[in-house]
């Protein structure tokens, strides 16, 4: 066959055409990468360097020490202690669940801790540390770091945790921390990295989380090299965290404990205030707990022991419950009377047991009355007729007034946890919140403090302080931080007329020293020590027209959640006032059988400074108080009720 013919000019110029494309698309590719290098290495230089050296060196947080907690003479509340602990860091380990299994072989770790472990390290970053046991003894941290070759990514750690020293006595005070979880980061508003840090406390209730800032102090940083795989080389810089604020209290010890002692037994509360400068020196909840369960990890079955006792262990009832004051709040309802100018000092009211208000009967707690009664007596006696005619003269919304500049119906600014604001009710709050007009028979209620009226033991106390010095005394819970006093606040004089309240004051003492009086059973004999007080009960159920006409149960013999509300306040001494103090025994009875006794006991130890001697009770009293002692013995942590039982004895 024969070849077609090629003219070699035009193959040469195909060859020639196609080397030019070829080689203007060399020369374009090459351009590319030649700009791009130059961006990388010029433009960019600054910001892939900082990407290197990021890949070569870490950041690493250093906790901060917590800011510890002292009572107001020094005495430590709160404080870390040093605990000693195993970490894992995942990505040295390898096969974690193998270094698990050969560390169990040294201390011991169960196949539960070993689960959760696993859990744990795989939800971490693969660089920190996780927390594998801790409070180990020293033996075990020795035996793990002799073997240490057979324990990839373990390490023996010393870190702080959290210690209450005295436990039990400022549980709900002091409060505790507890570790941080994603649940605790949900809810609340804080992007201190620290919190990221595995294992670190944070405050949960109390001053620890009222105060959690201040107390948890800031972070410090080690700059550290690390390899190709993240593992550490060396360390290349620190700057050390700063610990928290020391933070001192009001509170004192030694009358806490005894609080709490004279409390046990019961589901009670108590605050003994400073009538002064309204430290708090005592804030009493019964029953408690020990703090140290929860920052150690507490067990279930402790937990459900504590969530379901009917007394409510977890409550600091001086703070968070509110309760009618009952027979407490007769005071407020004299002076916005008088106040108002609708009853003179020595006017009186005739008291038949009862009194008759839109064809409804208001029935006072003596069935067949006191008589004719004026403020003096109808304090003394707690005469309840004579305050329904006061409050029907006044109305509600003065009477609410009243309460609130004594203290009544007002959020205290303290720092413990949901701190009540109680209630002082008026017309316009049942109009807003209960969509209902404010009916005569509500004012008739709240003159004697039942009805809508609801305070705490704390709200007790201030406006026992308040009619005692007659200043606007406010509550003060933290002394100072770190050694700076923290300003006294309010102490301004309330606008009342002072012969109001020395009237309420004279029948106040009348109570605790006349006979007659609803606590004279509960008075002191020590002349310097006398207090002023009041009574209240506070009803829990209603009593019917048929009870009533068969006559009413009696407290003892009624199931315990149906019993009356026991309260009681006072302050001491009458001529030189220092101390207030309320206290509600719930369930308890009548306010001068089950409360007064203990005001009177607590009072007693605040103006001793030590357990009461058993001369400042009456006669009839002290084979009582000196029963009481004994129980409380084995609960104080001073000797002075053995010197004072010994001293008895001789």
């Amino acid at each position: 066959m024969k070849r077609p013919t090629t003219d070699p000019h035009v193959n040469e110029r195909k060859i020639g055409r196609r080397a030019f494309v070829f080689g203007a698309a060399q020369l374009g590719i090459l351009g590319v990468l030649g700009y791009r290098m130059r961006e990388l290495q010029i433009k960019q230089a600054d910001q892939y360097r900082l990407l290197a050296d990021e890949n070569r060196i870490n950041i690493r947080l250093i906790p901060p020490a917590r800011g510890r907690i002292f009572d107001r003479n020094g005495l430590t509340l709160a404080d870390n202690e040093p605990n000693y602990r195993i970490t894992i860091v995942r990505d040295n380990a390898g096969d974690v669940e193998e270094v698990l299994h050969r560390l169990s072989r040294i201390v011991t770790l169960t196949p539960e801790q070993i689960s959760e472990a696993l859990e744990t390290v795989q939800t971490s970053s693969p660089f920190v540390p996780v927390t594998i046991l801790d409070r180990l003894t020293w033996d075990d941290i020795a035996e793990v770091s002799a073997n240490a070759p057979a324990l990839p990514g373990i390490t023996a750690d010393l870190g702080l945790s959290r210690y209450y020293p005295v436990g039990n006595d400022f549980a709900h005070v002091v409060g505790y921390v507890g570790r941080v979880t994603s649940y605790h980061l949900s809810r609340i508003d804080d992007n201190d990295p620290v919190l990221r840090i595995p294992d670190f406390q944070i405050g949960l209730t109390g001053v620890e989380v009222k105060e959690e800032k201040p107390l948890r102090g800031k972070a410090g940083t080690r700059r550290i090299e690390v390899n190709a795989r993240g593992r550490m080389m060396r360390e290349l810089d620190r700057v050390e965290a700063i610990k928290g604020d020391d933070i001192q209290l009001t509170v004192d010890t030694g009358l806490q404990n005894f609080v709490q002692a004279r409390l046990a037994g019961e589901a009670a509360s108590a605050i003994v205030m400073d009538v002064e400068t309204g430290d708090l020196l005592a804030v009493g909840s019964a029953p408690t707990f020990d703090p140290n369960l929860f920052v150690r990890g507490i067990s279930t079955s402790d937990y459900n022991a504590l969530l379901n006792d009917k007394y409510r262990p977890f409550r600091s009832k001086a703070i968070q419950d509110i309760y009618p004051p009952g027979s407490t709040f007769k005071m407020i309802t004299a002076l916005a009377a008088f106040e108002d100018g609708q009853v003179d000092l020595n006017e009186t009211v005739r008291c038949v047991g009862h009194k008759e208000v839109a064809d409804v009967r208001f029935h006072c707690w003596k069935r067949a009355g006191h008589g004719n009664v004026n403020l003096h007596k109808s304090l003394k006696e707690s005469c309840d007729v004579y305050y329904y005619d006061l409050a029907l003269r006044v109305g509600i919304d003065k009477i609410a007034e009243m309460a609130r500049k004594f203290g009544i119906g007002v959020r205290h600014d303290i720092p413990m946890s949901a701190v009540a604001r109680g209630l002082a009710p008026d017309k316009a709050w049942k109009r807003e919140v209960r969509e209902e007009d404010w009916r005569i028979g509500d004012t008739v209620n709240a003159s004697i403090g039942q009805g809508y009226v609801l305070s705490s033991p704390l709200h007790l106390a201030v406006m026992t302080a308040r009619l005692a010095s007659g200043r606007a005394v406010e509550p003060r819970l933290v002394k100072s931080r770190n050694g700076v006093e923290v300003p006294i606040a309010g102490n301004a004089p309330i606008d009342v007329n002072p012969n109001t309240l020395e009237a309420i004051r004279k029948s106040m003492y009348a109570v605790c020293n006349t006979r007659g009086g609803t606590a004279y059973a509960s008075r002191t004999t020590v002349q310097d020590f006398r207090m002023a007080g009041k009574t209240g009960t506070s009803q829990v159920r209603r009593i019917t027209a048929a009870e009533r006409a068969r006559g009413v149960t009696r407290n003892e013999d009624l199931p315990w959640e149906r019993r009356d509300h026991a309260l009681w306040v006072n302050y001491a001494p009458y001529d030189n006032p220092k101390y207030a103090v309320a206290v509600i025994v719930e369930h308890g009875g009548g306010g001068s059988k089950a409360a007064a006794p203990i005001g009177r006991d607590i009072t007693l130890r605040a103006l001793y400074g030590r357990t009461p001697p058993l001369e400042a009770y009456p006669s009839r009293a002290q084979a009582s108080a000196r029963a009481t002692l004994r129980r409380m013995e084995p609960l104080l942590r001073d000797f002075d009720t053995q010197a004072a039982l010994d001293a008895d004895k001789t």
